[in-house]
C-alpha cells in the first residue's frame, strides 16, 4: 500500500510490522481444550472404568508411536556414527529417544491396562494394532510439524538463517565498528562545525529494507542522497589479513524544503545474502520465506544491539517496507524522518537539563506549535512495540 502525501505536515513512515516471538499460548489453549474435554467426559457420565481403560491404551499408543518414530530414525543413524555422532552407539540413541519417560511411560500403562482389563492376551492384541497404525502413520509420512510448529522449533534453537546472519554481522562488523563511531564523529565535527552539530545523529543509521532490496550505490537508489565524504578509517588485524579497513560513508539527506540532514548510512550487508538465497534453486528459498527471514534478522540484530552496553546509543535501526508503487524519493523522506526524531530527542534532553527563563519559555512554545504530532519525541524503537 502506498502512502498518501500530508499537505502541511511531515508524516510518519508505515511502522513495517516486525512479529514478536512466539508466548505460551499454545500450551494455555492446550489446558483450556483439557479442562473442556475434562467437564464435558463428566457430564456424560460414562462409568469410570471403561473410561479408565479407553484413556490407558490411547496413552500407551502415542508411547508406542513414539518409540517406534526413534526406531526407524535409529536405523537410519547406525550408518552415520562416525560422522555424525562420533563413533558413539548411545550419543545416537539419545538423539533419536531424546525424552528418557517413553519406556516407563509405556510400562505404567500396559500395567494399569492389565489391572483394569485382567487379561494380557488383550492387552498383546491392543499392542499389536497400535504398532501397525503407528507404523503406516510413519511410512506414509502423515505426521509432520506444521510449518508453525518449524517455525517455532528454529526459533527457540536459533538456528534460523536469520539468527546467523545477524550474529556474524554483530560479532564481524557492527561490535568492531560502532564504539568507533562518536569517536570519528567528533573529528569530522571539529572540522565541519555546521554539519553534524547534533550529537543525537551521531550514529550509524542501518538500513534494513524488508523486500532485502539492498542498493550498492545510495545515490542512485534515490536522488535526494548526495555523499559526502567518508569518515576517519579503522585499520585492525582480522582473521588473517593485515590492516584490514572499515570505513563508514557520511551523506546529505535532502528533505521535501531541499534542506539537507547529515548522518552515517549505509544498508543491513546480510540483507544481500537472503536476497541471493532466494534467487539460487540451490537454496530453495521462497520469497515468502525471504520476508520472514528478513523480519527475524531485523527482531534479532536489534535484541542483540540492546543488550551490547559498548554498542549503545552509536547506531539507529531503520527498517521499511518498500511500496508497491514506486516512490522516487521514499528512502529520503524515511531517513529524514528518523533524523527529525533524534533531533526532537535532543532538544527534549536539553530543555530537561536546564531550566527555562521566561523568554526561552515563550521560545519552546512557539516551537511547539510549528511541530506536527507525528513528529513530537518518539522512542528509538522502530519497530513500533
Amino acid at each position: 500500500m502506498s502512502r498518501e502525501p500530508c499537505p502541511g505536515q511531515r508524516c510518519a513512515p508505515r511502522i513495517p510490522r516486525i512479529p514478536q516471538p512466539r508466548g505460551g499460548r499454545a500450551v494455555r489453549a492446550a489446558l483450556l481444550l483439557l479442562a473442556l474435554c475434562a467437564a464435558a467426559l463428566l457430564l456424560a457420565g460414562q462409568p469410570l472404568v471403561p473410561t479408565a481403560r479407553s484413556l490407558t491404551v490411547h496413552f500407551a499408543t502415542l508411547q508406542i508411536g513414539a518409540l517406534l518414530r526413534g526406531t526407524c530414525y535409529l536405523a537410519e543413524e547406525i550408518f552415520h556414527l562416525d560422522s555424525r555422532h562420533h563413533g558413539s552407539f548411545w550419543r545416537a540413541l539419545s538423539t533419536c529417544f531424546p525424552p528418557g519417560w517413553h519406556g516407563p511411560l509405556l510400562l505404567i500403562c500396559g500395567s494399569a491396562y492389565v489391572a483394569l482389563f485382567g487379561d494380557g492376551q488383550t492387552l498383546g492384541l491392543h499392542f499389536i494394532l497400535a504398532s501397525l497404525c503407528q507404523l503406516l502413520i510413519l511410512a506414509l509420512g502423515l505426521q509432520k510439524p506444521s510449518a508453525v510448529e518449524m517455525s517455532e522449533m528454529s526459533e527457540r534453537s536459533k538456528q534460523n538463517v536469520a539468527h546467523g546472519l545477524a550474529w556474524s554481522y554483530y560479532v564481524g562488523y557492527l561490535k568492531i565498528v560502532l564504539p568507533r563511531l562518536k569517536k570519528s564523529m567528533e573529528e569530522f565535527s571539529r572540522v565541519n562545525l555546521n554539519l553534524v552539530a547534533c550529537r543525537k545523529t551521531w550514529k550509524l543509521h542501518i538500513l534494513v529494507p524488508l523486500n532485502c532490496d539492498v542498493h550498492d550505490d545510495l545515490e542512485k537508489a534515490d536522488s535526494n542522497i548526495q555523499y559526502v565524504t567518508d569518515l576517519t578509517e579503522t585499520t585492525l588485524a582480522r582473521a588473517g589479513t593485515k590492516k584490514r579497513v572499515y570505513k563508514h560513508s557520511l551523506y546529505a539527506i535532502r528533505d521535501e524544503e531541499n534542506q539537507p540532514w547529515h548522518c552515517a548510512v549505509e544498508y543491513a550487508a546480510p540483507l544481500q545474502t537472503l536476497y541471493a538465497m532466494s534467487q539460487d534453486e540451490c537454496a530453495a528459498f521462497s520469497r515468502e520465506e525471504r520476508l520472514e527471514q528478513a523480519k527475524l534478522f531485523y527482531r534479532t540484530l536489534e535484541e542483540i544491539l540492546k543488550g551490547s552496553k559498548e554498542c549503545a546509543d552509536t547506531y539507529r535501526l531503520i527498517a521499511y517496507e518498500e511500496p508497491e508503487e514506486s516512490e522516487t524519493h521514499f528512502l529520503s523522506r524515511e531517513i529524514v524522518w528518523h533524523l527529525r526524531q533524534e533531533h526532537h530527542e535532543e532538544i527534549a534532553v536539553l530543555e530537561g537539563s536546564h531550566p527555562h527563563s521566561p523568554s526561552t519559555a515563550l521560545d519552546t512554545a512557539e516551537l511547539n506549535l510549528q511541530i506536527s504530532v507525528s513528529d513530537l519525541p518518539q522512542p528509538l524503537r522502530t519497530d513500533g512495540f
